[in-house]
C-alpha cells in the first residue's frame, strides 16, 4: 500500500536512490497503490552524472511492497522493503537497463513485459 509521501527505493540503474511519492495515478480520489501500479514522485536521493538527477519528477511502477499483496489464487506475498522502477516518459518501458532484486509476476501480466524480462529474479 503505496500512499503520498512514501518513500520508496529505486531498484533499477537509473542512478536515482530514492523516490517519494506524491501522486497515485488511476482516478481522482485514488490514494493507495499497489504491485504493478504507476506512480508520480519526485528523487529525493541520486548518483552523480547518472540519468535521472535529484528534483526530478518521474513516473514509477511499483514492483515491491511491504504490505501483503493477496495473489488470485489466495496466497499472499510480502516483501522487505517498498521499491519501484523509473519509467520511460509516459510509456510503459523502463528507464534503466537493469532491475535488481526480486520481481512478482503479476507485472508481466499487466502489461510490464520488458521490466518482467530484465528481472533477475521472478517470483
Amino acid at each position: 500500500m503505496i500512499q503520498p509521501q512514501t518513500m520508496l527505493k529505486v531498484a533499477d540503474n537509473t542512478g536515482a536512490k530514492i523516490i517519494q511519492c506524491f501522486r497515485v495515478l488511476g482516478g481522482t480520489r485514488r490514494r493507495t497503490s499497489q504491485i504493478g501500479d504507476i506512480i508520480v514522485g519526485t528523487v529525493k536521493v541520486a548518483e552523480p552524472r547518472r540519468l535521472v538527477k535529484k528534483h526530478d519528477v518521474v513516473r514509477a511502477v511499483i514492483i515491491r511492497q511491504r504490505n501483503p499483496f493477496r495473489r488470485s489464487d489466495g496466497s499472499y506475498l510480502r516483501f522487505d522493503d517498498n521499491a519501484c522502477v523509473v519509467l520511460e516518459g509516459k510509456t510503459k518501458e523502463p528507464k534503466g537497463g537493469r532491475i535488481l532484486g526480486p520481481v512478482p509476476r503479476e507485472l508481466k501480466e499487466k502489461g510490464f513485459d520488458k521490466i518482467a524480462g530484465l528481472a533477475e529474479e521472478l517470483i
